[in-house]
């Protein structure tokens, strides 16, 4: 039900969700841990932001000092720019500042700069920021904003889910590095999945528990389903958020304990495998694995395995060759499969030349997994 809340959002563009400090911090010191230095002396821009609100802002002008920054540039959209039904909230901050501009502050978007100890405080941190309206609505896709991503050394932020392959693609265009949350879907376009095949970018680290918390506006007036919005916390969850980058860390260099096929079947934790094995794709030579704990270690042809492996997958223990719904020499599915599919009671859109990967269970039982992701184990 959080993955159908998700595309809803998604569909009406009410896009205005703000991610946890805790979250930002768990994730970031993962690349910490790899490479101290992984920030120090960069130039780290937040665009697609609300700094007045944002968790993003915060955290990287607290941790300013720490990490070693040259530069911290956050931005923020126009409110008349954003969907009719994102009410405009004037923060103090603003409204009490001698910069304030009425004739701005609903078409213009807003740029934060922290570079000196303004303050004088002996410390650069949040209380120096500096800040000023910028020339347009803070468009990502603005010549502004483009020259902003130019001058930046890594992108961190949590774009709006209705652009993100809009906004990937103009990450991908400006050779920059970058760390931002999506829904665990767009591993699935076509932009998207060469790139982390070509190893250019990669999932970071699962949020806690597979879910992922974010606010949203107190002014939002959106029906959640039951347990997706938590009225006294003010958070909605979402189960299928990934964080994606290009920045290393160590965890994705960690390789997953694998029994031998034998061992799987006879000892696996699934019900799916433990006593029945792999099943052969009828249009396509490689096994069915149904989940990332039971890929057989002593296997040495393709397996197709969900795209949730990929928050698992390690470039030194795997290789990844092609996602099932852009195979290029898959025959695709026979009329007799897609004829017995429909016979058995089954809904879908399949037909016969269908590009999904599919299968006859021991029962013979015609069974059309979700898209999988083939692999071979590096032997």
């Amino acid at each position: 039900m959080a993955s159908e809340n998700l595309t809803k959002a998604k569909a009406g563009k009410n896009d205005e969700f703000y991610t946890q400090y805790e979250d930002i911090q768990r994730e970031v010191n993962v690349y910490l841990e790899y490479d101290p230095d992984v920030f120090r002396d960069k130039v780290v821009l937040l665009p697609c932001d609300d700094p007045e609100w944002s968790n993003f802002t915060r955290f990287f002008a607290q941790n300013f000092e720490n990490f070693g920054l040259k530069k911290l540039i956050s931005t923020s959209y126009a409110a008349e720019s954003k969907p009719e039904f994102v009410p405009y909230q004037i923060s103090f901050f603003e409204s009490e500042s001698l910069q304030f501009d009425e004739s701005k502050t609903r078409s213009h978007g807003k740029i934060f700069t922290l570079t000196r100890d303004k303050n004088q405080s002996g410390r650069i941190d949040i209380d120096d920021l500096e800040w000023g309206y910028l020339e347009g609505d803070g468009d990502f896709r603005s010549e502004e904003i483009k020259a902003l991503r130019d001058e930046a050394s890594i992108i961190v932020t949590n774009p709006p889910f209705s652009l993100f392959r809009e906004f990937l693609a103009w990450i991908i265009a400006g050779n920059i590095e970058f760390l931002i949350i999506g829904s665990q879907n767009v591993i699935t376009y076509k932009e998207v999945f060469p790139l982390i095949k070509q190893n250019k970018m990669w999932l970071g680290v699962p949020f806690t528990g597979g879910n992922a918390y974010f606010k949203i506006p107190a002014t939002s007036s959106r029906e959640w389903a039951n347990g997706v919005f938590d009225e006294t916390s003010g958070l909605v969850k979402f189960r299928n958020c990934c964080w994606f980058t290009n920045l290393d860390h160590g965890r994705r260099h960690q390789p997953i304990s694998l029994m031998t096929m034998e061992d799987n079947i006879k000892f696996s934790r699934h019900k799916e495998v433990k006593g029945i094995g792999y099943y052969t794709y009828d249009n396509y030579n490689a096994i069915e694995v149904p989940f990332a704990d039971s890929i057989p270690s002593d296997f040495d042809g393709i397996m197709g395995v969900p795209i949730s492996f990929l928050d698992k997958y390690c470039p030194e223990q795997f290789e990844i060759i092609a996602l099932s719904r852009y195979l290029k020499d898959g025959r695709g599915m026979s009329k007799e499969f897609v004829d017995i599919y429909y016979q058995q009671g089954n809904k879908g859109q399949i037909h016969e030349g269908h590009p999904d990967l599919c299968y006859y269970d021991n029962a013979g039982n015609a069974k059309v997994p979700y898209m999988r992701v083939l692999i071979s184990v590096n032997q």
